[in-house]
């Protein structure tokens, strides 16, 4: 009888801790739930600011939608008010399918919420039910960058290791300057800087100058046209003040389409005078956008020597059309009227041409709608509201020096000293953006090039193009952000509104090939890339500054630089192994290092196949690089 009582007392005993360690561990999840704060409700803009019960306005019993919405968001960052009216009752919260305790909540009185326990990476849910009496007011701030590792993302260490050992050996063998930052999941998660701010004199030789930071400014080139014009036109056609087919004439005015003269150049399919007017009457901010404008790709405005150029300028002042150093904002009043002078080289629509003309006229669009320069009206909307300290157009007139920025070209727009033409710069250039258009015609601040920044700045500002917003503003509507990264058309999957798309391996130099098809961003002709992947919710900047070179020994094109021969000037090598490192495990070290000799063996079968055997060429130094990166990493 008494081992029967030990042994029922032992149950109960066992059956008690049981019971209270269920307890405790029901009380320390409880304990971990956020808790709901009296706070006012901020003036702001926000991602979600609905009322339920009927958020949806759709009373519908088999249309369950008036009480559970989602928002885009990001693990262990996120802010929610509420604010149950004064004849509210009791209402239940849910975040993610958990409920989060409502019990309390003092009618007419607001709530803020922590909810970064709560988050996760992309879309989340909120559900508001149970409500009795009166409505709820939600409000769902948008999510920024903010700081983190690589373990918090799950991405390898090896493949930063791998890019790193890249870089610094192109470095080391002769490559000028690079930057990266990567944004994951909203946690900025890596940043780095190799090389010096100039590399190199106007003859080519090495120069000692000022380390590369994090904080350097680089020129941006082409990827200027996505965050400036972009975003501008996309934030106007979110808040409803443009319309992607409004014709240009209607906003520059008729001049632009009967100003047009009628001339004969490369690649121009020539049509009457009166049906060149009437393409340009019809030109749409879409077929802009398109780079199916008609426009050439390049026309040399800043060039007196171009080969038609004079008929571009007015008669009045002759044929050079800027100031010895630079422009003014006159000299871009008159490049606008060369634009106007300029035919179509087809019908808008009917062929793609990528056009840095078809980003000036948006430019000059932007600012007649906004009444305000392009870079006020960015410096205004996106720059100083996102705390971005780093990017602007024209940096040395706005606080930068010269050692702030990394060098471009040695002997200015020159090209080794090979082409003249009025007032053509022949120092290297640090600090002035090295496109001549820009320079020359548009005072540095054009919707093709111009802008400077650093590679995290930039990367934080790319982030906007993931959740539409940054903090307390809204930039883009969902429905803004799909329009102008979807296909333009099914037979150019790798274009969308301006942004580059992978689509079906269309841009595999920049995005690697086992990249999803709806990747996409930008490139610049100074060495730059931005990468967005939405489904990975990751952003990769890397600029580089590879025109910093001399031209390739025996190039007759000159526009072939030394720089361009190494494996950190295809960029795209970088996505191939990020994307690398976000893989279940992100790969072992023999992964990396069996990538990195084959990279080796393809540079050395280029080699051959190029008949290059002087060991001083830059594609022979290239080659050296990556072997020393392979054999050290």
């Amino acid at each position: 009888m008494k081992k029967k009582a030990v042994s029922i007392l032992l149950i109960v005993i066992l059956m008690l801790l049981q019971c209270g360690a269920a307890t405790t561990a029901k009380d320390a999840a409880a304990a971990r739930l956020p808790k709901l704060v009296p706070a006012k409700i901020p003036a702001r803009q926000w991602q979600l600011d609905v009322t339920f019960p009927d958020w949806k306005g759709s009373v519908n019993t088999a249309f369950a939608v008036n009480n559970r919405v989602g928002f885009y968001g990001y693990a262990g960052q996120g802010v929610l008010y509420l604010q149950p009216d004064k004849d509210c009752g009791a209402f239940s919260l849910y975040l993610n399918g958990k409920r989060v305790p409502t019990k309390g909540a003092v009618p007419g009185t607001a709530y803020k919420l922590n909810m970064s326990a709560l988050t996760v990476n992309g879309l989340n849910t909120l559900q508001v039910s149970d409500i009795k009496a009166g409505t709820v007011r939600v409000c769902v701030a948008y999510p920024t960058v903010i700081g983190g590792t690589l373990k918090d993302v799950g991405l390898s260490q090896y493949a930063l290791d791998t890019i790193d050992q890249i870089i610094s050996s192109d470095i080391r063998n002769g490559f000028s300057s690079a930057q990266l930052a990567i944004v994951k999941d909203g946690r900025l998660v890596y940043e780095n800087a190799w090389g010096n701010v100039q590399t190199y004199d106007e003859k080519g030789n090495p120069v000692k100058t000022a380390p590369v930071t994090t904080e350097t400014l680089y020129d941006l080139a082409s990827n200027t046209k996505m965050y400036s014009v972009n975003y501008a036109i996309q934030y106007l056609l979110t808040k409803g003040k443009i319309n992607l087919d409004t014709r240009i004439v209607d906003i520059l005015g008729m001049a632009f389409a009967e100003k047009t003269i009628d001339i004969n150049y490369d690649g121009y399919n020539h049509v009457s005078l009166a049906t060149n007017k009437a393409w340009k009457a019809k030109l749409t901010i879409r077929d802009l956008l398109k780079h199916q404008g008609g426009f050439p790709a390049g026309p040399q405005y800043f060039n007196d020597r171009y080969d038609c150029a004079s008929q571009y300028f007015d008669s009045d002042k002759g044929n050079v059309l800027y100031a010895g150093t630079g422009a003014d904002e006159a000299t871009r009043r008159k490049t606008l009227r060369q634009i106007f002078r300029t035919p179509l080289m087809y019908e808008p629509g009917t062929q793609t041409v990528y056009s840095d003309v078809d980003y000036m006229v948006l430019c000059f669009c932007v600012e007649a709608i906004t009444g305000k320069s392009l870079s006020t009206f960015l410096s205004k909307v996106f720059w100083k509201p996102m705390g971005l300290r780093h990017i602007t157009f024209n940096p040395l007139r706005s606080g930068f020096t010269k050692d702030d920025c990394a060098a471009t070209e040695l002997m200015g727009n020159s090209r080794d000293g090979n082409l003249h033409y009025t007032n053509v710069r022949t120092k290297t250039l640090q600090g002035e953006v090295h496109d001549p258009n820009a320079y020359f015609c548009m005072n540095g601040i054009s919707g093709h090039a111009g802008l400077f920044a650093n590679a995290t700045d930039l990367a934080k500002l790319a982030s906007v193009m993931l959740t539409g917003g940054y903090g307390k503003y809204q930039y883009f509507s969902r429905d803004v952000i799909d329009m102008f990264t979807a296909p333009k058309h099914e037979d150019y999957t790798y274009y969308g509104l301006g942004w580059w798309r992978e689509g079906d391996h269309g841009r595999d130099r920049y995005f690697g090939s086992a990249s999803r098809s709806n990747l996409f961003g930008h490139q610049g002709f100074t060495g730059t890339l931005t990468v967005i992947d939405p489904e990975e919710n990751l952003v990769i900047v890397l600029l580089t500054n590879k025109i910093h070179s001399k031209l390739v020994p025996g190039d007759t094109t000159l526009n072939q630089y030394s720089g361009n021969l190494y494996t950190t000037a295809t960029l795209g090598f970088a996505t191939v192994i990020i994307e690398m490192g976000l893989e279940p495990g992100g790969g072992t070290k023999e992964n990396y290092q069996s990538l990195l000799y084959d990279m080796v063996a393809d540079a050395r079968r280029k080699l051959i196949q190029d008949g290059i055997t002087d060991p001083k060429h830059p594609q022979a130094k290239a080659y050296k690089a990556l072997k020393q990166a392979a054999k050290t990493f």
